[in-house]
């Protein structure tokens, strides 16, 4: 059994979604489904086996919280990145600039949105076309939204799974920082959220992105005791 592409590795209950890291075919990215259990160790061990399968020979995580690490880590994985997690409990959202216009976004702003994704980010977080669709279909349901006039400016993807919201992705053209248009395209996902009466919401950032950490806290949202961790095994 081989994972060409991002696929859905299960075995009982537990799942994970599976593919090509960034498009590099000898590095593979591997991450629990919202709905999902646990991770355990076994799950976790048989997907690396699928994935040794398939000629990969690194994995690396998505952002996972300190109880879904569990299992990896007694598979043998290490942390390589840390990153701060937020929460907003959709109470109260506050206002955002009315002048940004936003637009659902489709297939024909996906290379604008890469532009945007690659200017945004440093090398290691960036999306190609695999990890933008990745972000999108993370969830059950998602909202894609651009903030653009005449150009794509900025890009959000807000998912949900049951009562549980999930801000996959904001990214901003540095170019435009300082205009809005992150708050903007933000209160729009959590308004949505709001609307199918999720409970709350989480967002995870790098330790040092104070933009987006101060963006964030102006919003609402609250940093959480315990981060998040990005984790990354070799494959034998």
């Amino acid at each position: 059994m081989g994972v060409p592409r991002t696929d859905v590795i299960s075995w009982g209950p537990e799942r994970a979604r599976a593919g090509p890291w960034r498009g590099d075919r000898d590095v593979a990215y591997l991450a629990p489904l919202p709905d999902a259990p646990v991770p355990s160790a076994a799950f976790v061990q048989r997907c690396l086996a699928v994935l040794a399968r398939s000629g990969y020979q690194r994995v690396v995580t998505g952002a996972l919280s300190p109880a879904e690490s569990g299992g990896f880590l007694a598979a043998g994985f290490e942390v390589s990145e840390q990153l701060h997690l937020l929460a907003h409990d959709l109470r109260r959202i506050p206002d955002a600039p009315c002048d940004v216009p936003l637009r659902r976004a489709g297939p024909a702003d996906e290379a604008a949105v890469l532009r945007v994704d690659n200017r945004a980010f440093p090398l290691f977080w960036r999306l190609d076309r695999a990890g933008l669709a990745d972000a999108i279909h993370a969830t059950p349901q998602a909202r894609w939204r651009v903030a653009a006039a005449e150009a794509v400016v900025g890009y959000a993807i807000t998912g949900r799974a049951g009562r549980r919201g999930y801000l996959q992705r904001l990214a901003v053209d540095p170019d435009q920082a300082g205009h809005g248009i992150g708050a903007a395209l933000v209160v729009d996902g959590l308004r949505w959220l709001k609307r199918w009466r999720v409970e709350h919401a989480v967002v995870n950032t790098q330790l040092d992105n104070d933009r987006a950490l101060g963006l964030y806290e102006r919003l609402g949202f609250r940093r959480q005791p315990l981060g998040l961790s990005v984790l990354s095994a070799g494959i034998t």
